[in-house]
């Protein structure tokens, strides 16, 4: 199974905004917490370690371009 990378949701918005209601009312710690826990669940529903990898390198590779980014902005 391959990482499917496009949006798997008839309302993205509605899963968006499902999330950060999630974190509603949670300490920064909670929020972590939650996140750890979400990540987890989701990790166990694939079931599939090569996707699972695939996802981790993606979500790094974006979070590192974001960063980068950032950073060229505020120079």
């Amino acid at each position: 199974m391959a990482l499917s990378t496009a949006s798997n949701f008839a309302k993205p918005d509605d899963a968006f905004r499902a999330i950060v209601e999630a974190h509603r009312g949670l300490s920064d710690e909670q929020s972590a917490d939650l996140d750890a826990a979400l990540v987890l669940v989701l990790a166990n529903h694939i079931g599939d370690l090569d996707v699972l990898n695939e996802a981790i390198a993606l979500a790094k590779r974006r979070m590192l371009d974001a960063s980068q980014q950032q950073q060229q902005q505020q120079q």
